[in-house]
């Protein structure tokens, strides 16, 4: 009989850890590759608890001293949705960076307390700051050999077993060849002998693979080793290269079981080995410590090229907007015909919108689960709907789709916030809607110099609603791959990160990003306009020194019904109308009949 509820799911971790003589343990989102999506074989945290967000932990203690003795801690993305999934009566809810997670286990776990974590799910610094905190505190931490969870889940799914496949040079702009060669040129610089890639998306760029292991982001489940002599060692399941594949990549990759990843370290012995602390986790430092390893503490070398997206990939990503933008502005016109008569919820929304991606040529998955908020639901920023959260779009109300698609050109990802009639918005939404609105333009116009980091340009998105007193509790931008994952480092425009404000990474050209500022009226409704942007070299006349700027790539009409025009200068109303002239020129050949009608009357000038 399997568990059903997560009150027994935690009784029977809490019996798990008796045994093993553990007084608790650390439960994160992640798997070995500390990817933001997971596989199934890997949502341990949302079996346990019910939480579906993509970011956040859980912490159990076996016999508190105090409280519950289960935490849940999220940022303030997730502030609304642990409280609608994750049940109170077990976890005490925890803002993240206001509450740590060790405080909150040194609190209320009984003094000696042996805490155990898995090392194949965190980083080696999370585990040094949280072995600090609590041996300060009279407590331990404990590398556990395997996971308690794994032993308590019955129903455990195994790992994908999906064929990786190639991504077509023609896409990718450079072969893995060269990549590779790239890589080994760095290692000898840095006199290094080898680099541990371990992050599903660096193993993915630098072969020119892709695969199917992990829900809407194309990756193969998988490490990778690249030599100073240029060879390399890719560790996969045993199956999953089909013979095309291995021929691609030629005998300097070593194809591999992906179980010997650890016991191959062994060849490292005396070698200096380049590992990213940020990205692989610390039993990967921990193996290469007992086999004598000089560990050297290097950013994966395919983050940055991965980032700066060749010409091929650029004009994929072109390509792929225009098809997708033909598709969401299909489906915000069949929105705007259905949705007013209180027939459309959420959950079939988000199913119609996916209807018209696949039909419009190529769509390999979505990029992430849609978000298809519907009024106060619009107002938690990464709202996942289900059957018990599952709104109808009601008249007169806020609605909130934010969406994408992978595409073997492109990765897409857009949010139109849009008013469902047959009534007119009240002041306070279009104040809200315009302000969001001037912030997106504030940001998308903006110039600037080379040596820029994104969180120099995030106040430029939220100065209009700071002037109001208002602001969201997520970034401005991230990076977004090319058929890769939607969330994609090291760029981003984001508040600076406190003492680590420093270490942004500068905007460069060719990197892409999202745009999409935000408002968020907890318990009524979220308001964000979000288009994808490449950094792309500009001319400005007279001007010294070199330029960049950013160049829209999403395609798609903006609601005008929510827009205060009298809160616009002549400068955000030419933005406006210019924008929706390349949308109607774009768009309007993927189009026909009423919704080609409805494409001329969206992108009228304001």
């Amino acid at each position: 009989m399997l568990m059903q509820t997560h009150e027994a799911r935690l009784s029977a971790l809490r019996e798990e850890l008796a045994r093993r003589e553990l007084d608790g343990f650390v439960i994160p989102i992640s798997d070995e590759h500390l990817s933001e999506y997971v596989g199934a074989y890997a949502q341990r945290l949302a079996w346990l608890t019910g939480f579906g967000g993509s970011a956040g932990s859980a912490a159990v203690i076996r016999k508190p001293v105090k409280g519950t003795g289960a935490a849940m801690f999220v940022d303030g993305r997730y502030t609304l949705q642990v409280r609608e999934q994750v049940d109170g009566k077990l976890y005490e809810y925890k803002s993240v960076p206001t509450d740590s997670m060790g405080d909150w286990l040194v609190e209320c776990a009984p003094q000696g307390a042996r805490i155990g974590f898995d090392p194949w799910l965190h980083t080696r610094g999370w585990a040094e700051q949280m072995k600090t905190r609590l041996t300060k505190g009279g407590a331990e931490l404990v590398a556990v050999e395997s996971n308690p969870l794994d032993a308590v889940w019955e129903d455990q799914p195994q790992p994908s077993p999906a064929p990786a496949f190639l991504q077509d040079e023609r896409h990718a702009g450079r072969s893995s060849a060269d990549k590779r060669a790239e890589i080994a040129d760095w290692l000898k610089a840095e006199k290094l002998d080898a680099v541990v890639i371990s992050a599903l998306d660096s193993v993915a760029w630098t072969l020119n693979i892709r695969g199917k292991d992990v829900d809407h982001t194309p990756v193969a489940l998988s490490y990778l080793t690249v030599q100073a002599d240029g060879t390399a060692d890719w560790f996969i399941a045993p199956g999953k290269v089909p013979d095309d594949v291995a021929q691609a990549l030629g005998n300097a990759v070593r194809i591999r079981p992906r179980d010997e990843f650890s016991e191959a370290f062994a060849a490292f012995a005396g070698k200096r080995v380049a590992a990213d602390p940020d990205r692989s986790v610390a039993a990967i430092f921990e193996r290469l410590d007992e086999v004598g390893a000089q560990i050297v503490s290097e950013t994966d070398p395919a983050v940055l090229p991965k980032a700066i997206k060749t010409e091929a990939e650029q004009q994929g990503h072109r390509a792929a907007q225009k098809r997708d933008g033909g598709a969401v502005t299909r489906f915000l016109h069949w929105l705007e015909g259905e949705a007013p008569g209180g027939t459309v919820d959420e959950l079939s929304a988000a199913a119609r919108l996916q209807a018209f991606r696949e039909k419009c040529g190529d769509l390999r998955d979505l990029s992430f689960d849609t978000i298809s908020g519907a009024g106060p639901n619009g107002a938690s920023p990464h709202y996942r709907v289900n059957e018990e959260t599952n709104r109808t779009l009601e008249p007169n109300s806020v609605y909130l789709v934010d969406s994408g698609g992978q595409y073997p050109d492109g990765t897409t990802d857009i949010t139109r916030t849009v008013w469902i009639g047959p009534g007119e918005p009240s002041a306070e939404i279009r104040d809200r809607f315009t302000r969001v609105l001037k912030g997106h333009i504030a940001l998308a116009t903006q110039t600037f110099p080379p040596g820029t980091p994104g969180s120099a340009l995030d106040a430029l998105a939220r100065q209009f609603l700071w002037m109001a007193g208002l602001d969201y509790a997520h970034g401005t931008g991230h990076g977004v791959g090319s058929f890769l994952g939607v969330h994609e480092g090291p760029q981003r425009i984001a508040k600076p990160r406190g003492s680590q404000a420093g270490t942004d990474q500068e905007l460069m050209a060719g990197m892409l990003l999202s745009n999409e500022p935000g408002y968020y009226k907890a318990g009524e409704y979220g308001i964000r306009i979000e288009n994808l942007v490449v950094v792309e070299e500009r001319h400005i006349e007279g001007a010294e020194g070199d330029w960049l700027g950013f160049e829209t790539l999403t395609l798609v009409p903006i609601d005008r019904t929510m827009v205060d025009r009298e809160l616009l200068t002549e400068a955000e109303i030419g933005w406006w109308n210019d924008y929706h002239a390349q949308v109607r020129e774009t768009i309007a050949p993927e189009l026909d009949g009423e919704a080609l009608a409805w494409l001329e009357n969206a992108c009228r000038p304001l």
